[in-house]
């Protein structure tokens, strides 16, 4: 062998190394990663299976359990626009490049998925690839609903094929160009999907198991708790340590002790899921409050317990810019705390005292509590302006839960002033919002 061919073939070598080690390290490790236990076929576990519905829904009809794996996947909240009929989709979906609009999957053969077979459907749930051979975006978590078994997907087509067609043709999606050619999610899928089910992990428990299919198959967590590369991929070496999704913080739910889930009570976290309050952590809205009402708040309390069992397994991972310490509670004179902006003060006393109080605690509900919530305590504080901007309505086993809308009551000044002073009297750090800022939440909401 010559040595132009040696030199030629360990230049070859070299490039194929770096792009696989440069594929390694974007793509990373699959979001049970850090679980190394043996992992089995779903057929070869000895114990409990971990997929399909409690054991209270054992000898329930198909769509029955279908109904209730959708519940638990939070399919309704995607496809359904506000206003507009359930599933039907037309919900507008935000992103940096475009705006996308979800699809309509009632039974309606024409502008619905009526027309799908049992392996259409698996396609578009497992692979991301429509009946038509069209590439899915990865707005449908496809890559989180690979694990979801055969069976179980196969129960939410019938569930979804018993409800009413509904003719429905989504508005055309408005993303710029490269991102509007979907053949190139082709290549994305090949790198960030694996197209597998979900394996237990035989060194865990059966309820470890069951969280864990919940959690990542099924709600999907990671597709908003966990931060996204540049490819705009699940970068699982953060996993769960939070993101802002669709103008929305997701906060950190890793096992951190300072600015994750670690030093919540399993009582809170149960609390949290079923109702979306839990006593001095705050009340789920926006997303969140939509997950709660429509997906964890309707599945049954074994599957939260395995859900926060699975939870507190999670690595920790420290969110730097969060207060180790949430604030305690604001002094009762109004002259006291708070920021030196005089228009903040202004707004919190006209329109939001009442509810809140001076010292945070509400006297009015739990539920409108300030103290100990995560959203004062961000010093970003971008659930506190979103929440002013579209306000909380709620249901929850205890009644509803209502702030209204000041989106179009204030302007962006007077908004990003009345957050300020929220995050500096009630929180550990005040914030910083411009009227920019609030201008810019604005076009990140989902409507």
């Amino acid at each position: 062998m010559s040595a132009a061919v040696r030199i030629l073939l360990s230049v070859v070598a070299i490039v194929v190394i770096a792009v696989v080690a440069g594929l390694w390290v974007i793509r990373g490790p699959g979001p049970l990663g850090f679980a190394d236990g043996p992992k089995v076929a779903l057929a070869d576990y000895k114990a409990a299976d971990p997929t399909g519905v409690p054991t209270s829904l054992a000898k329930a009809s198909l769509v029955e359990r279908g109904e209730y794996l959708a519940k638990a996947a939070d399919c309704m909240v995607c496809h359904t626009s506000a206003g507009g009929k359930e599933y039907a989709g037309g919900l507008a979906i935000r992103l940096p490049f475009g705006t996308l609009y979800t699809t309509n999957i009632t039974p309606d053969k024409e502008t619905g998925i009526g027309n799908y077979s049992d392996q259409d459907f698996l396609n578009a749930v497992h692979r991301g690839i429509r009946r038509d051979g069209a590439r899915l975006y990865p707005a449908m978590p496809y890559t989180s609903y690979t694990y979801i078994s055969d069976a179980d997907a196969l129960a939410i087509k019938a569930y979804l094929f018993s409800l009413a067609p509904v003719r429905a043709e989504a508005p055309a999606n408005t993303l710029g160009f490269p991102f509007n050619q979907r053949w190139g999610m082709i290549f994305w899928s090949a790198l960030f999907n694996p197209d597998t089910r979900f394996t237990p992990d035989t060194s865990k428990s059966p309820e470890w198991n069951r969280g864990a299919y919940l959690s990542e198959a099924l709600a999907h967590c990671g597709e908003c708790h966990t931060p996204r590369n540049f490819a705009f991929a699940l970068n699982n070496r953060q996993k769960f340590a939070g993101a802002v999704t669709a103008g929305w913080r997701a906060f950190n739910i890793t096992s951190d002790k300072a600015t994750g889930l670690g030093a919540w009570r399993d009582e809170d976290l149960i609390a949290y899921l079923s109702t979306g309050h839990a006593a001095g952590h705050g009340t789920a809205s926006g997303p969140m409050g939509e997950a709660v009402d429509q997906s964890f708040g309707q599945l049954a309390p074994e599957d939260i317990r395995a859900m926060v069992a699975y939870l507190r397994s999670v690595p920790p991972v420290a969110s730097t810019d969060l207060p180790a310490t949430p604030a305690p509670p604001a002094s009762p004179s109004h002259k006291d705390g708070g920021s030196a902006d005089a228009r903040g003060k202004m707004v919190f006393e006209g329109a939001c005292v009442s509810c809140h109080g001076w010292t945070g605690e509400s006297a009015v509900s739990p539920t409108a509590t300030l103290t100990g919530a995560w959203a004062v305590n961000d010093p970003a504080a971008t659930n506190v302006a979103q929440i002013v901007i579209s306000g909380t309505r709620r249901s929850t086993p205890e009644g509803a839960i209502s702030m209204p809308a000041f989106g179009n009551a204030y302007s962006d000044d007077e908004i990003a002033a009345v957050a300020n002073y929220v995050t500096a009297r009630f929180g550990a750090k005040g914030s910083k919002l411009s009227a920019q800022d609030i201008a810019e939440l604005r076009k990140q909401t989902s409507q």
